[in-house]
């Protein structure tokens, strides 16, 4: 990865905690490590929304709601009852 590609992943995933003099003058040491903790970070913010974007999504079941297949849901809709009508 490039130095410039890395200040600018720096300077934009900081949110405006670093500035491009501060970035750019860093020991090379020091900018690998804050460039990495940050794409550590990032990475596990990702990880989480995209699984319970899945879970939204149907794509992975979710552990609180039962499995319940189509055939079985499209039945319940179609479903009707007779009433029986009580002799008095």
């Amino acid at each position: 990865m490039g130095i410039f590609t890395q200040i600018h992943e720096i300077l934009f995933h900081g949110q405006g905690g670093y500035d491009y003099a501060t970035v750019y003058n860093m020991p090379l040491w020091l900018r690998k490590f804050t460039f990495f903790k940050m794409k550590e970070h990032y990475d596990t913010v990702s990880g989480a929304n995209s699984d319970q974007y899945l879970v939204n999504e149907g794509a992975v079941p979710n552990p609180n709601k039962p499995n319940i297949p189509k055939a079985v849901q499209q039945a319940a809709a179609n479903y009707t009852t007779r009433t029986v009508a009580r002799k008095k």
